[in-house]
């Protein structure tokens, strides 16, 4: 019957559990490279991780781009405007898989990780 409770309790864990998304950040990028790079995780409201780039229409050369976390209403999308006469181009990608916008480390999830160390324990107890 203990088992039982604990089976139980494991299974509410990895159900309950909430996962946000976490995304690789860059408030502003040249040339490819980020300035200030670094990972945050999302919320209800920016539920996706992006990728962002801008092109000044003035020259292809100059491009910035940005990552973060981002609405689903401005994902995929792509705008066009002008800035101090310059025409420039924004398109925005989307993903939802932690660190899907450029990370290269592979993360386990909480709840994988969680039901991994549940069986682990539970395979032990019943020898």
């Amino acid at each position: 019957m203990n088992k039982l409770l604990w089976i139980g309790a494991a299974l509410m864990v990895m159900f309950v559990t909430g996962e946000c998304l976490v995304c690789r950040t860059c408030k502003m990028g040249l040339g490819g490279r980020c300035l200030f790079p670094s990972r945050m995780t999302c919320s209800d409201a920016q539920p996706n991780c992006y990728i962002g780039n801008m092109v000044l229409n003035v020259s292809k050369f100059m491009r910035m781009h940005a990552r973060g976390c981002i609405a689903s209403s401005l994902c995929n999308t792509t705008e066009t405007g002008t800035l101090l006469t310059a025409g420039y181009t924004v398109s925005r990608t989307c993903c939802n898989t932690d660190c899907c916008n450029g990370a290269t480390a592979i993360q386990i999830p909480l709840t994988a990780a969680l039901g991994a160390a549940v069986m682990s324990v539970w395979s032990t107890w019943s020898h």
